[in-house]
């Protein structure tokens, strides 16, 4: 086994460990997958191709893990005012409550442990994989505006040139469906400003 096939191991690993933890939930690991995703996700990206995208699965699949997070009350739909077609979906407040108790938690305390060093080494190792992985499938690289070349900060307001509109501030740190990586790999850093780390 080279050293590479060995991180990869470790990281499929880490995956199993963190779904390891939600046997005495009503949740499937898929359906955790997408309460993770809506929690996470900017407006435009809320929606069944952006999921569909995002965990790698069809929209016929997608949809059903949907509809079973909307039967449970997780989820509400909202329709678009212009378009009856285009939807978003949110969390409901019984949705936030159960994302308390998301099993990743162990994993995020486990890297909330780990030496600051590392930790700024998997913020920067993780999101250049997840971008080679998509290079490699041809698919979509979600990322955040700080990494985002069709970011622009315009001082009083944040832009994005791909929507061609102003961005609500709460949606700067969230997962976007529209999302290209900046050239600089340092830049390309989810949820972080770039901006704010000199």
């Amino acid at each position: 086994m080279t050293n590479t096939d060995e991180l990869a191991e470790l990281l499929v690993y880490l995956g199993r460990a963190a779904r390891g933890g939600d046997t005495g939930s009503d949740l499937t690991a898929a359906q955790w997958t997408a309460l993770r995703f809506f929690a996470r996700a900017n407006g435009i990206s809320r929606t069944p191709s952006a999921f569909a995208s995002f965990h790698a699965t069809t929209r016929g699949t997608a949809s059903q893990t949907i509809k079973s997070l909307l039967t449970k009350g997780y989820l509400s739909r909202h329709e678009a005012k212009d378009d009856r077609r285009s939807v978003r979906y949110d969390l409901t407040d019984v949705g936030m409550q159960v994302m308390r108790d998301d099993p990743l938690r162990e994993l995020s305390d486990a890297i909330d442990r780990l030496d600051v060093r590392l930790k700024s080494a998997l913020r920067q190792a993780l999101p250049a994989l997840v971008g080679e992985i998509a290079d490699i499938r041809d698919t979509v690289a979600f990322g955040t505006c700080g990494g985002c070349r069709h970011f622009s900060d315009c001082g009083a307001t944040s832009y994005c040139v791909c929507v061609a509109a102003e961005l609500d501030p709460a949606d700067l740190g969230r997962l976007c469906i529209n999302f290209a990586a900046v050239q600089d790999p340092k830049l390309v850093l989810p949820g972080v400003d770039p901006r704010k780390t000199t």
